[in-house]
């Protein structure tokens, strides 16, 4: 899971390996699940030692704990860059919530077994990371509920819409029918799932038909 910001010299190498080490983690946990795997097929997968796994994670916990925080980190961080885009080219509040639709359909398409793990542990309660988990969670939703707010202060949308349960709703759309359409349906078009998904945006949302 690729990351655009890395520093120089050796910051740079160890963000490397931990890029390779999430790598190797989401997709053998994603094949295996977390109990089966094991640090040695991580370490193995990822190409190191399993010394390397240790030095740059205290546990396989705690590789899956920063693999979560790196991933819904990439997420949120694709949602913010696609509201700001569109406000720089003078676009709506509504115009952004679509566009942060087709950048969370773009995020899944690149990585869905991260996605797969992320929603599956959403619904998991005896976790160590499930904290973590809730806090990053509200992280890529809080994008959406300031865009949210925003568009009600323009007047684009009611100000009697339920922003923090219509921005998880939203998010939870996009995650629920990217897999539904991964798995089901994948010979459509991410082109023909974000249009979709942008008709039920302007007709349930901003109430355009």
């Amino acid at each position: 899971m690729d990351s655009s910001s890395t520093t120089a010299g050796g910051g740079s190498r160890r963000e490397a390996t931990r890029q390779k080490l999430y790598e190797a983690a989401v997709t053998l946990i994603a094949e295996q699940g977390f109990s089966a795997t094991t640090v040695d097929e991580i370490a193995e997968r990822a190409g190191v030692a399993k010394g390397t796994v240790y030095y740059n994670f205290a546990s396989k916990s705690v590789l899956f704990e920063e693999l979560l925080r790196h991933g819904v980190g990439l997420l949120t961080a694709s949602l913010r860059e696609a509201a700001e885009r569109t406000a720089r080219d003078g676009g709506s509040k509504v115009d952004a919530l679509d566009a942060m639709i087709r950048a969370g359909l773009v995020f899944i398409n690149r990585y869905p077994a991260f996605t797969q793990l992320y929603v599956a542990e959403l619904w998991r309660t005896n976790r160590a990371w499930q904290s973590t988990l809730m806090v990053v969670r509200q992280q890529a939703v809080a994008v959406v509920e300031d865009v949210l707010r925003d568009a009600v202060a323009a007047g684009e949308l009611s100000d009697e819409i339920d922003i923090p349960l219509t921005a998880a709703a939203l998010v939870g759309m996009v995650l629920v029918a990217a897999l539904d359409w991964q798995a089901f349906q994948p010979e459509r078009s991410l082109d023909d799932v974000h249009a979709a998904l942008s008709r039920l945006l302007q007709g349930r949302v901003s109430g355009n038909r």
